[in-house]
């Protein structure tokens, strides 16, 4: 089975739409999202809709820190972010902000965990940004292959039989073996607001049959993003960053 692992979509309506077309011409039809369906992007309601279709038909959606401030305010966030919750609970009808509301902290299936950021303690929105982390991130789980985003940048971890763990930067569109005697955590990327130097989208292929995964960028419409934050006259700042996938 092949799972598109999709992560931080931040409401980025023209990037998640190249990242489905990717998928859907790669046979794909299961699909994980990890959530971040909102925040920083112009287009919440219909990347929200467009998640809601994708859970009705199957997919695994497990809830962002975003997607959890829209509902609470004591999630942390800096001024810029807050202030696009905040003009984001404008916009979203009762259904969409219920469905953010319900969404689950994490989700297991089979051997794989599917979670927003580390699984050490899910609702404190940890990242995982160094092998460090990765192992609180192992300490917390049984799993055997997990995945998450919040990172905004691809990684992967493994945790070998010694309980040493190796962090590695993927290579795109080249398949990685997920070899049974390690465990492993993948860190996604993000869709909609890319932090690793490059502005496409990210996300990975998972092969169960295999054992493998794929980290992918798919270039997209940035500009016609751009355009519309400024015209819903959000900061300036996430406009202007969406170029330099930073």
């Amino acid at each position: 089975m092949r799972i598109a692992l999709i992560s931080d979509i931040h409401a980025n309506r023209e990037a998640l739409e190249a990242v489905l077309a990717d998928a859907q011409a790669r046979d794909v039809i299961d699909f994980v999202l990890l959530g971040d369906i909102i925040g920083y992007g112009p287009d919440p309601a219909w990347c929200v809709e467009k998640t809601m279709a994708l859970a009705a038909a199957g997919a695994a959606v497990v809830r962002g820190n975003h997607d959890q401030a829209l509902g609470d305010p004591t999630v942390s966030m800096n001024a810029v972010a807050r202030s696009v919750i905040d003009w984001t609970a404008t916009v979203l009808n009762n259904e969409q902000k219920a469905f953010l509301s319900g969404l689950p902290m994490s989700i297991t299936l089979e051997d794989r965990l599917y979670v927003h950021a580390d699984a050490s303690a899910p609702a404190r929105y940890h990242y995982v940004t160094d092998a460090d982390a990765a192992a609180a991130h192992f300490a917390g789980s049984e799993a055997r292959l997990s995945f998450c985003g919040h990172v905004h940048r691809p990684a992967l971890y493994a945790l070998g039989t010694g309980g040493k763990v190796t962090g590695f930067t993927p290579t795109r569109t080249t398949a990685i073996p997920l070899l049974n005697q390690r465990r492993w955590l993948a860190v996604i990327g993000s869709v909609g607001q890319p932090r690793d130097g490059d502005p496409a989208a990210s996300y990975a292929l998972l092969d169960t049959k295999v054992g493998e995964i794929c980290f992918l960028k798919v270039p997209y419409d940035v500009d016609r993003t751009i355009a519309k934050i400024r015209a819903a006259g959000l900061p300036e700042a996430l406009a202007s960053r969406l170029s330099r996938g930073a």
